[in-house]
């Protein structure tokens, strides 16, 4: 407790304004070296007393002991490691040094010390110790036996350390046959064949036979199914196993649910579910056949995503009047959407029916979004725009500013501790309403961290209007420079940006992007080369200055080989030059918006969207009006006398309450 208080006198006193100012998270610069000398030795070597000492009221001082601890539980004692439990409690270094522990306890089968220490939570792999450490200490009463029951219905395979207590709760007769049965269902509406495969051997020999059976089926349906008894069982396996099929070779799929479905009975469900799986993956394509095949998927196995590949798929075909049909079977709230009200304007506009297309594009053009600045250029008025800004509330900023847990996270991130630094914000996050969410976020602004904004709010009207927040806007020089040199507008630069990497330097994805704009360190060495630049290696990409202007290099080049058209090269960025071609030769002289609509992949034809809205949305920031997005998506400037405007038009009064 003391030493609570002591650490909440430092942040008081590193944070305290002067009268009149802003309340702001403490300045813990001047101890940065200390701690980050305490975090390597507690990382990578001994620590010592004298750098403990150093960091005795330091708000990161559990962190560092945790640290110091993780990295050699194998060794540690329980009375040391119960003693950093009990000062830190309730902090998430608490929480994160109590996993390992009791991982380590599981591997020590101690499970005295486990029960002990052990708080629960979603963890599978502590739940299995759990289990273990009760059986082991002969806790085997009904909460034990109900616990284990509700772990062996799951369908994914479980921890290994779940193996001992299942085997136990089956030699008492609790997990039987049925129980076997029952996991396996799960499995298989699930797919899971692995885990059917390894249930099987404790069945009777024929009923584990057929196990193997159904699981050879899902993975590679087979003419031995005919032969199946006809039950709901296997009418489960042959949907899921025809389901499968089908996103691989949609026409084998159809010929062997033509066979299948009569022997088994499948029910309409069952065959829904395997006609919706031949129609989305036949008209994903635009194959031969997509029309036929979504008029045979029965009404009740439609969802949005068939809903808008029914009329993508008219509108591939160049079929106004069957899009416009297809958008009228959509549910109401799918087809009130600002995108969906846009198209059907667009289509009811070229079938002739103007006074419809207008009340629509009114509605879209109310949203800021990318087909609502569309609708609002079709009608020649303003965009809408709403913003919202963070409290200003002096007290409701100075709570939150002096939490103990932003000023955590925020040193963490500072000291590129990421992954310690997200545990804390994701704790604090729970602790915060929304208001101080908002000012939380600005105070991680003020840190560089951008991505807080991307990864915590949600996505509530009043949340997505925090556009200050939600649209970062840094390294401003070097962009504003690079897309003068390439003539690129600054407003797309920093658009694509955000999209790509929330304007976090050190951003890497699965494919190994690096950087601001995402770049693969292959494009990055060409266009290096191009512009006659030194490449150092991939690590210069994580250089801001290095990773804008090579991006921007990039993304000009992607402009040209397109023609000047802006949304192509978008999509080129996202998704390679070939596919873009082969759009362009399968879908010759499509308008744009229709063009984008009706990209194959969703990810980029998502991504180009995102990418013309988040223009506009900083072109707000960076000028206050907004080259029209119909004009930008073809790589069109406009003069200062047309651009368009931003408006908030007044929230309508709520309707009485009944």
């Amino acid at each position: 407790m003391l030493r609570t208080l002591l650490i909440t006198s430092l942040l008081l006193a590193c944070a305290a304004p002067a009268r009149g100012a802003d309340p702001s998270p403490p300045d813990l610069s001047r101890q940065r070296p200390a701690i980050l000398e305490a975090f390597r030795h507690a990382e990578h070597g001994p620590i010592s007393l004298q750098d403990t000492a150093r960091i005795a009221d330091h708000p990161l001082r559990g962190w560092v002991e945790a640290s110091a601890l993780r990295r050699r539980l194998s060794t540690a004692g329980t009375i040391e490691v119960r003693d950093v439990l009990k000062r830190f409690d309730g902090q998430p270094a608490a929480d994160w040094l109590r996993e390992g522990w009791l991982l380590e306890l599981a591997k020590r089968r101690d499970w005295s010390t486990f029960r002990a220490d052990y708080r629960g939570g979603e963890s599978l792999e502590l739940r299995c110790a759990d289990l273990a450490a009760r059986l082991a200490t002969g806790a085997t009463d009904a909460a034990w036996i109900a616990d284990g029951q509700a772990l062996w219905l799951s369908p994914r395979a479980l921890p290994a350390g779940c193996d001992l207590p299942f085997k136990s709760l089956e030699g008492l007769g609790k997990l039987g046959p049925e129980q076997r049965w029952q996991r396996i269902d799960l499995a298989i509406a699930e797919g899971q064949t692995g885990l059917m495969r390894y249930l099987a051997p404790g069945l009777p020999a024929a009923e584990a036979a057929r196990v193997r059976d159904y699981a050879d089926f899902i993975d590679a349906p087979h003419a031995r199914a005919a032969n199946w008894p006809k039950d709901i069982r296997s009418r489960a396996v042959a949907a899921e196993g025809l389901a499968r099929l089908a996103r691989r070779s949609p026409d084998a799929a159809e010929a062997q649910l033509a066979t299948l479905a009569p022997r088994l009975g499948l029910d309409e469900a069952q065959r829904g579910k395997v006609l919706y799986e031949i129609a989305l993956w036949t008209v994903a394509s635009y194959l031969p056949r997509s029309q036929q095949r979504l008029d045979a998927v029965p009404a009740l196995a439609y969802d949005e995503r068939l809903h808008e590949w029914r009329v993508r798929e008219a509108m591939n075909r160049r079929d106004d009047a069957g899009a416009v049909r297809a958008l009228e079977q959509m549910p109401p709230a799918q087809r009130n959407d600002p995108r969906w009200q846009y198209f059907e304007a667009r289509l009811r506009e070229r079938l002739g029916q103007a006074d419809a297309a207008k009340a629509l594009y009114r509605r879209s053009a109310d949203t800021a979004t990318f087909h609502g600045f569309l609708a609002a250029d079709r009608l020649g008025a303003p965009y809408t725009l709403c913003p919202l800004e963070p409290s200003k509330d002096p007290a409701l900023r100075q709570r939150v500013a002096y939490h103990p847990g932003l000023a955590r996270a925020l040193e963490l991130f500072t000291i590129d501790r990421v992954g310690l630094a997200t545990r804390e914000w994701t704790r604090l996050m729970k602790e915060l309403d929304d208001q101080e969410r908002y000012v939380a976020i600005e105070f991680a602004r003020q840190v560089h961290w951008y991505d807080r904004a991307v990864f915590t709010i949600g996505t509530e009207p009043e949340d997505l209007r925090q556009y200050t927040l939600r649209f970062p806007l840094h390294h401003e020089t070097t962009l504003r420079r690079e897309s003068k040199k390439h003539a690129i507008d600054p407003a797309w630069v920093a658009a694509q940006t955000r999209a790509e990497s929330a304007f976090m330097p050190r951003a890497r994805s699965h494919a190994n992007a690096l950087g601001l704009m995402q770049l693969l360190p292959s494009t990055a060495e060409r266009t290096a080369r191009r512009l006659g630049q030194p490449w150092t290696g991939a690590a210069s990409l994580y250089d801001p200055d290095t990773n804008l202007t090579l991006g921007i290099a990039h993304l000009r080049h992607e402009l040209d080989q397109h023609g000047g058209i802006a949304y192509q090269a978008i999509a080129a960025y996202n998704a390679g030059p070939t596919p873009v071609n082969r759009w362009n030769r399968d879908r010759p002289g499509f308008d744009p918006d229709f063009w984008i609509e009706t990209v194959t992949y969703k990810e980029t034809r998502d991504y180009v969207a995102r990418v013309l809205a988040f223009s506009v949305i900083y072109d707000w920031r960076l000028d206050g009006s907004a080259v029209p997005v119909s004009e930008r998506l073809l790589g069109r400037t406009v003069a200062k006398t047309s651009r368009r405007a931003f408006t908030c038009p007044p929230t309508p009064e709520p309707a009485p309450t009944p």
